[in-house]
């Protein structure tokens, strides 16, 4: 739709550099979470890129907001999980910062797309 590549897109770029840290964070959770948690955080940090691509693979605006949405549910979800390992202490405030961050600024930026596309909700 709007850029030549998703790749093109900040909010794609943004949402790499959200995957990465979300890995590098799993990296501290304790091994009885590594199939709980720790899977759900990265398979939910991985949908966000993916679904923006998806979307501007599409050929309609019905079809991208549709997948621009889905990544917002996603990041909604990896913030969920961020918040419940700081509560569980696998995580201090410290080391999450970044991947909060990272999620407020996609969110952010998702919002704006959602809307330029789709102005009258």
């Amino acid at each position: 739709m709007g850029a030549k590549s998703h790749k093109d897109l900040i909010v794609w770029q943004k949402s790499m550099d959200l995957v990465e840290e979300v890995y590098r964070l799993t990296k501290f959770l304790p091994t009885d979470e590594l199939y709980g948690l720790a899977n759900q955080m990265k398979r939910a940090a991985v949908s966000i890129p993916s679904n923006i691509a998806e979307g501007n693979a599409r050929h309609t605006h019905k079809e991208y907001i549709r997948f621009l949405s889905i990544a917002r549910g996603s990041k909604s979800e990896l913030e969920t999980q961020i918040e419940i390992c700081k509560r569980l202490g696998h995580l201090s405030c410290e080391q999450i910062q970044l991947a909060v961050d990272l999620c407020e600024e996609v969110g952010k930026i998702l919002n704006t797309m959602i809307k330029k596309l789709f102005p009258n909700p």
